[in-house]
């Protein structure tokens, strides 16, 4: 009997326990931030230059936004893959791919002072004739390029060295006396 008594009471206070757990509201915290991502239209693009052919392909911007205000919290990131080819007869040493971002009238689109800033690619590779290189970028676009939508054309600028191993002999008339 004296056990009854013990078990009837761990019985009710479990019962207690449980009824006034489930009874209470939990708060669950949601998520103040969130990352967005989108394409851009075109997904992929392909110019011929003088020496190189580029394409871009697979491009989207990366952002983080805040869900209550769905204002663009950090500088939104541009990644995508690039493939470069040589179109010279020489060989070419690429140091690096710049992006620049222009709106409908051709001009470029500014960072705000309190934006990151990453606009440089390094591409370190030397590309012999009709040689590809591919790889993978991530570079900071402008907010406003994004935010207001006034993105119309992206500016690639490949800085390269060409043919780092051609030499040139000069001969000078000197004599020893």
């Amino acid at each position: 009997m004296h056990y009854t008594k013990i078990l009837t009471f761990v019985a009710l206070s479990l019962a207690v326990g449980f009824l006034g757990c489930s009874s209470k509201e939990q708060k669950v915290e949601v998520p103040k931030q969130e990352q967005v991502t989108k394409n851009l239209l075109p997904p992929k693009a392909k110019v011929a230059g003088k020496n190189f052919l580029v394409e871009l392909n697979d491009l989207k911007v990366s952002m983080t936004v805040d869900t209550t205000s769905k204002e663009i919290v950090d500088t939104p990131i541009l990644n995508g893959n690039i493939k470069i080819t040589n179109q010279t007869k020489g060989l070419l040493d690429i140091q690096g791919v710049t992006f620049e971002y222009l709106d409908e009238a051709g001009k470029p689109i500014a960072y705000k002072p309190q934006e990151k800033i990453i606009k440089v690619y390094a591409f370190w590779r030397i590309l012999k004739p009709g040689e590809t290189a591919e790889g993978n970028f991530n570079t900071t676009i402008p907010r406003d390029a994004v935010k207001a939508k006034t993105l119309s054309k992206i500016q690639v600028d490949l800085v390269y060295v060409p043919s780092p191993f051609s030499r040139d002999t000069l001969t000078l008339p000197e004599k020893v006396e």
